[in-house]
C-alpha cells in the first residue's frame, strides 16, 4: 500500500512538472502572436501580453505590401522543396550500400565521413570553391553547400542497418534488381527516417542565412531571411531617427518590436503547419537511426 502511494505521488509530480514545462514553452509563442497583433502603445504598455491589445494588422500590412516579399518567399520554397528531395534522395542512394556489412572498404569510407565532421575546409575555401563554379548569386550557392551532412548519412545509414536483410534476400529471390529494391521496398520502410531527416534539412533550408550573406548579391535572389533581416533593419533605423518618439511617426509607420514579432510568425507558420504531419515519423526515425553504431 505504501509503494502505491509512492507511485502515486510520483505521477502527480511528474504530470505536474510536465504541465508546467509545457506552459513555460508555450508561453514565448503566445506572447510574440499577441504582439503581431497589438499596437505599439500597447506593447509599452505590457510588453508580457498574452492576448492582443488594440487588435490591429499594421506590422502585417507593412510586410504584405512590400514588393520583395513574394519573390523572396517562392526562392526559400525552391530551395528548401529542391534542397530535401535532393538530399533525401543522395542520403538514401549513399546509406544503402554503407549499411552494407561486406562492402569492402566500408570502415575507411566512414572514417572520411565523420573526419568531415570535425574538419572542414572553412569560409574562404568554400566561397572560392562556389565561384570557381559559377554558382555566386544563384539560388544553387544555397541549395549544393548544404545538400550533405555527416550526421544525417549516418542516421539514415543506422536506420537501414536495423533493417532485416531476409526481406532484400526474399526480394532478390523473385527477381528483383538492386535499384527496385531500393526504391521499392527500403524507401517505403524507411519513411520514419526520411521524414526525419527531411524535417531536419527543411528547417536548414528555410532558416538559411549565413549562406546567403556570403553568396547572394542581387535582391531578385534572396531568400525569405534576407527579406526579413531588410524590413527589420529598415523599422529600426526608422526607429533611431525619431528617437523611438511616437509622436514624430506617421499613422502609417510601424515600429521595430511590433514588426519584429510579425516577422517571427510569418517564418514560423510554414514549418510549424509542417511539423504535425512528420511528428509521428520523427521520434521513430531518430531513436531507429542512433541507437547503433
Amino acid at each position: 500500500m505504501h509503494g502505491v502511494r509512492k507511485w502515486q505521488w510520483f505521477d502527480l509530480f511528474n504530470n505536474t512538472s510536465l504541465v508546467v514545462l509545457c506552459i513555460i514553452m508555450l508561453y514565448p509563442f503566445l506572447n510574440v502572436i499577441a504582439i503581431s497583433f497589438s499596437s505599439y502603445e500597447q506593447f509599452l504598455l505590457n510588453p508580457m501580453m498574452i492576448w492582443p491589445q488594440d487588435f490591429n494588422l499594421s506590422a502585417y500590412r507593412e510586410i504584405m505590401a512590400h514588393p520583395i516579399l513574394w519573390r523572396s518567399y517562392l526562392n526559400t520554397i525552391v530551395i528548401t522543396v529542391v534542397g530535401v528531395a535532393l538530399g533525401t534522395l543522395l542520403y538514401l542512394m549513399t546509406a544503402y550500400p554503407l549499411s552494407k556489412r561486406h562492402l569492402r572498404g566500408r570502415g575507411f569510407i566512414m572514417l572520411l565521413v565523420i573526419f568531415t565532421m570535425l574538419f572542414n575546409g572553412g569560409l574562404i575555401p568554400n566561397f572560392y570553391l562556389v565561384r570557381s563554379l559559377g554558382l555566386l548569386d544563384t539560388l544553387a550557392a544555397l541549395v549544393l553547400p548544404s545538400l550533405f551532412t555527416s550526421f544525417n548519412l549516418i542516421l539514415m545509414k543506422n536506420f537501414l542497418e536495423a533493417i532485416p536483410e531476409e526481406i532484400e534476400d526474399a526480394a532478390k529471390i523473385d527477381g528483383a534488381s538492386e535499384p527496385y529494391i531500393l526504391f521499392r521496398v527500403i524507401v517505403h520502410l524507411s519513411k520514419p527516417v526520411i521524414a526525419t531527416i527531411g524535417l531536419f534539412s527543411a528547417v536548414n533550408y528555410w532558416n538559411t542565412f549565413f549562406n546567403a550573406i556570403v553568396y547572394i548579391r542581387s535582391v531578385e535572389n534572396w531568400p525569405l531571411m534576407l527579406f526579413l533581416r531588410e524590413i527589420i533593419d529598415g523599422a529600426k533605423m526608422k526607429e533611431i531617427a525619431t528617437g523611438g518618439n511616437m509622436a514624430e511617426l506617421g499613422s502609417g509607420d510601424v515600429m521595430s518590436e511590433t514588426l519584429k514579432y510579425a516577422t517571427l510568425i510569418i517564418v514560423m507558420t510554414p514549418i510549424l503547419c509542417v511539423y504535425p504531419f512528420l511528428q509521428k515519423y520523427f521520434v521513430k526515425g531518430i531513436m531507429l537511426g542512433s541507437v547503433k553504431g
